[in-house]
């Protein structure tokens, strides 16, 4: 799952909502320097990973990827799914995709002092580019790919996956779909237990 999802899966909580989409850049047992809601929202956001790596739906979705872009079809599929999410938006939420992010991006901004200096870094650019909203479109995540092919230096050519995607579009929203029903479950039943 890439930010959107978990940032969604969070629930309500705007503290687990920064601790979930920041913990990629935590390790180890760094979390436990942050408040008590920031390490649910990294604990939860761990348990969603690996429970993602292990979902044989999210495993069907990598295999149409492996065979150009190796180890990385994981990471693209993430971007994927999180496409769907924006595009399906209103299937998860009474409030817009827009007032969404916007919400988030003013609780980044509220909450500043508690960031890593990773996620500082990136908050401008995330909120100038709207990247949240910019999933709702193939064009948006291609941008996105991009971005994140370059910091491979282009070794894991990400930036061609939409070509993948577009292709299969409707298997990838299926399983988006199918996945996303049984994610969501499994968060809420997480995050009742931290």
């Amino acid at each position: 799952m890439n930010f959107l999802a978990h940032i969604y899966l969070s629930g309500d909580n705007d503290l687990i909502k920064i601790g979930n989409f920041m913990a990629d850049g935590i390790r180890g047992k760094q979390f436990e320097t942050y408040p008590l809601e920031i390490q649910k929202g990294i604990k939860l956001h761990r348990f969603i990973d690996t429970y993602t790596d292990a979902h044989p739906v999210f495993r069907e979705s990598t295999k149409r990827l492996h065979r150009n872009y190796h180890h990385y079809g994981g990471v693209i599929v993430d971007v994927f799914y999180d496409h769907f999410l924006a595009k399906n938006w209103s299937n998860y939420s009474s409030e817009t995709l827009v007032d969404y992010t916007e919400n988030f991006y003013q609780s980044l901004r509220d909450n500043y002092d508690f960031l890593s200096e990773r996620t500082k870094g990136m908050m401008p650019y995330m909120i100038e580019y709207n990247w949240l909203v910019s999933y709702q479109t193939v064009e948006g995540i291609s941008k996105i790919l991009t971005q994140m092919d370059s910091r491979t230096k282009n070794e894991s050519k990400m930036r061609f996956s939409p070509n993948e995607l577009i292709e299969y579009y409707t298997e990838f929203e299926q399983e988006f779909t199918s996945f996303f029903q049984d994610v969501k479950i499994q968060s809420q039943q997480k995050l009742e237990s931290l």
